[in-house]
């Protein structure tokens, strides 16, 4: 109840969940109806902030689980079995994750994660996580409740994809575009081979000028989320530089893959403003950068099982597309080629290497491939979602 009284305190939760950041192109609202059961981790509001993709369920309160019991939503043998990804891999790389201010509880909760799920001890101690400010040294922000469920869902998310990866913890001082664009730099500076950004603000002309630059890594695998309020484009995932992640709704089913996704009511996708189209992008109704490039599970009634004690009762459920940047990033770690990836390019080149989402909407927009799922690339879900390594 603490952890509740925290996220919806000072905050209109029906506006918070139809409105969201303000959408690139002049879109109408998404179709979805206000999610029931549902609070956004992060209201962070103001000229220049950031907020961050995290959704958490609210009917789900697990806190400390009884003994032999298994947390409720997705694990890593889920999401292994969903994308037909290895159980080994990863072994050299370091995966950054970017987000704003501190969750003190950031290590110690990452090893009930692991413990849970038998993965291997990931500490300071061990050399294989390593937490900094977004100047790369140990001043760490304030701490935010928020922004911690944030951080668990991330380094979860990472571990579970890639348990044999470092883990780097870049947390800007605040949560605007100024302190998460530095924080990215510095990731970059420390060595990461993979970056994941699970926050966005709306677009602005000062992107492409401005903060674009921070997300420039040609043999660093950057990725971003594409958003959580439908169809409307945010930053950085609209940036050329990254691969710009949205979300699926994802079950079993009776299929020979035994899982069946549609493109989820709240995945942010559509036609940049500002940004360029890339070279390796063709699609014909977008003159400029069409999100996204890529999907995994985002709805939060599909959702993942994080630990969280900052502020919050322990293991909880999330989904958002903040699962999508770490998942993603995990993955392009498990194939070990982002020396070799030029930004989002080698997607398009190993299309057929991915499953392709071929129904569901996120919003209203004359009926466009940018907003409504179908075979090929689309807005919502992208070329597809991951099958195995070959498109990473």
């Amino acid at each position: 109840m603490k952890h509740l009284i925290r996220l919806l305190s000072g905050t209109s939760l029906l506006a918070l969940l139809v409105g969201g950041l303000p959408a690139a192109q002049a879109a109408p609202a998404p179709a979805a109806a206000p999610r029931a059961h549902v609070v956004p981790a992060c209201t962070d509001s103001g000229p220049g902030a950031v907020r961050c993709f995290a959704l958490i369920r609210t009917d789900i309160v697990q806190g400390p689980l009884a003994p032999f019991t298994a947390p409720a939503g997705y694990g890593p043998a889920d999401l292994l079995a969903a994308y037909n990804l290895p159980t080994t891999g990863g072994s050299g790389q370091t995966v950054a994750i970017v987000d704003a201010h501190d969750d003190p509880n950031a290590e110690a909760d990452l090893a009930v994660y692991r413990a849970q799920f038998g993965l291997p001890a990931c500490t300071t101690a061990n050399g294989c996580f390593r937490k900094v400010d977004e100047h790369g040294g140990t001043n760490y922000p304030t701490p935010s409740g928020g922004w911690a469920s944030e951080i668990a869902l991330d380094l979860d998310m990472v571990s579970a994809i890639c348990p044999n990866c470092h883990l780097l913890l870049v947390e800007g001082i605040h949560a605007d575009i100024t302190s998460v664009s530095s924080a990215e730099q510095t990731a970059a500076q420390l060595g990461a081979t993979e970056i994941s950004n699970s926050y966005g603000i709306a677009e602005s002309s000062s992107n492409q000028s401005g903060e674009n630059k921070y997300y420039q890594y040609p043999n660093i695998a950057v990725t971003a989320s594409s958003g959580d309020y439908g169809y409307g484009t945010s930053f950085p995932a609209s940036s050329q530089y990254v691969t710009a992640v949205g979300g699926t709704t994802l079950a079993r089913d009776g299929s020979t893959r035994g899982w069946g996704e549609t493109a989820w009511s709240g995945s942010g996708s559509g036609c940049s403003r500002y940004i360029s189209k890339p070279a390796w992008q063709t699609d014909s109704g977008c003159a400029n950068r069409t999100d996204a490039d890529v999907a995994v599970v985002g709805d939060p009634n599909t959702g993942v099982a994080v630990y969280d004690s900052y502020q919050a009762a322990g293991w909880i459920v999330e989904g958002g597309t903040s699962i999508g940047a770490p998942v993603v990033a995990g993955i392009y770690a498990l194939a070990g080629n982002a020396s070799q990836v030029t930004y989002g390019s080698y997607l398009y080149s190993h299309a057929g290497s991915l499953y392709d989402v071929t129904s569901g909407s996120n919003g209203s927009c004359g009926g466009s491939y940018l907003c409504t799922a179908g075979p090929g690339y689309d807005g919502p879900t992208g070329l597809g979602t991951p099958n195995g390594l070959g498109g990473f």
